[in-house]
């Protein structure tokens, strides 16, 4: 009876604590519509960003996740895909995941996926154990994107494609704003977008120019596909990472005060490689990137000089590398997603030979 009680006191004092973050954030209690699983990352109070590229929109979503400690949290859950399959229905071959979130907050994994003919499923990885959070009548809200490209397929050939499934390519939440990167509908589609958290302001979009020096141009028509942010002389910053593959900064603070930004290409990190997933970390007093590939391995990027104002402006050919140093970390193999878990962890999804598992590793 104690225990019982004990238990019922935990469970109203948890939903007093999400109704309340719910209040304050301006959530309301309903099904949000999200329409496909793109990029997502934790806020404040449990409350987790999900990037919907079809719907261009963003929702924020209470996942009264508030039980973990990230000091010690450790995940092995091997089949990852079996697990959502067998917690939904479905089998393993219609499950594709999407990103990988973990929450600063408890140190608990999030996994938002698709599964054919349900759509998007979020699950929470603590240990060795995962559950399906249900994403019916829950507290959320809701911003849509003000300059997303038409939902329709447009070119030809091999360029045939829909830029709307790039309108949101990776998404972070930096003091009160939420930073996207993606496609805009301009003459210059490469963008970054800031939304004020909770919505309650129109979001401000940016185009962005980079001198791509694996082509030897300036160009402003791809998207960022990963980034992150990271403080240079006490200013915010952007470092991103585009496909062929430059690594990118400029001024957060650009995006609200101009409508094109140039940036400075710090890094080329060579071509036929599209970097997939990036945080940033310390480690004996220095600060690095680690960036996963799909065909380039994991990097861990040096940031010596990175607030140098010069960047890369001569074409750099043959496949070859220049700018920021870095080493490949040959123990950590097949790295499709990771995230930073606490100051020394990351946790990672890898694929072993389709088969997903969920780690917990050193951070090298």
């Amino acid at each position: 009876m104690i225990r019982t009680l004990l238990s019922l006191a935990v469970l109203l004092h948890f939903v007093a604590a999400s109704s309340s973050a719910a209040d304050l954030y301006g959530l309301s209690e309903g099904t949000p519509d999200i329409q496909s699983a793109g990029p997502m990352t934790f806020g404040p109070s449990g409350i987790l960003f999900i990037g919907d590229p079809k719907g261009a929109a963003v929702f924020a979503i209470q996942t009264g996740d508030s039980d973990g400690d990230p000091t010690g949290a450790e995940h092995d859950l091997d089949g990852v895909k079996d697990a959502i399959a067998s917690a939904v229905g479905a089998s393993a071959d219609a499950v594709t995941v999407n990103d990988l979130a973990a929450n600063p907050e408890t140190g608990n994994a999030f996994l938002l996926a698709t599964v054919e003919g349900k759509g998007p499923v979020l699950l929470r990885v603590s240990g060795d154990k995962a559950e399906v959070v249900s994403l019916e009548k829950i507290h959320f809200a809701k911003k849509e994107l003000t300059d997303a490209p038409e939902d329709a397929v447009v070119g030809e050939g091999r360029r045939k494609r829909n830029l709307r499934d790039d309108s949101i390519t990776d998404i972070a939440f930096v003091d009160g704003e939420i930073i996207v990167s993606g496609l805009r509908k301009a003459d210059s589609p490469s963008g970054v977008r800031t939304m004020v958290f909770p919505f309650n302001k129109a979001d401000k979009g940016a185009s962005l120019e980079i001198y791509h020096a694996a082509h030897g141009r300036s160009e402003d028509s791809s998207a960022i596909r990963t980034f992150v942010p990271f403080v240079i002389d006490g200013e915010p910053n952007l470092l991103a990472g585009f496909v062929c593959t430059p690594l990118v900064k400029f001024p957060i603070s650009a995006v609200d005060s101009t409508d094109r930004i140039q940036g400075t290409t710090v890094a080329e990190l060579g071509n036929r490689n599209r970097p997939l997933d990036m945080i940033v970390y310390t480690k004996n007093g220095e600060q690095y990137l680690l960036l996963t590939n799909s065909a380039r391995g994991v990097m861990k990027i040096s940031t010596n000089d990175i607030e140098r104002p010069e960047g890369l402006t001569e074409r750099v050919e043959g496949g070859g590398t220049a700018g920021q140093t870095y080493e490949t970390v040959s123990s950590w193999q097949n790295v499709v997603e990771l995230d930073k878990l606490n100051s020394t962890h990351a946790v990672v999804l890898i694929d072993d030979g389709g088969q997903l598992n969920l780690k917990t590793v050193e951070l090298p």
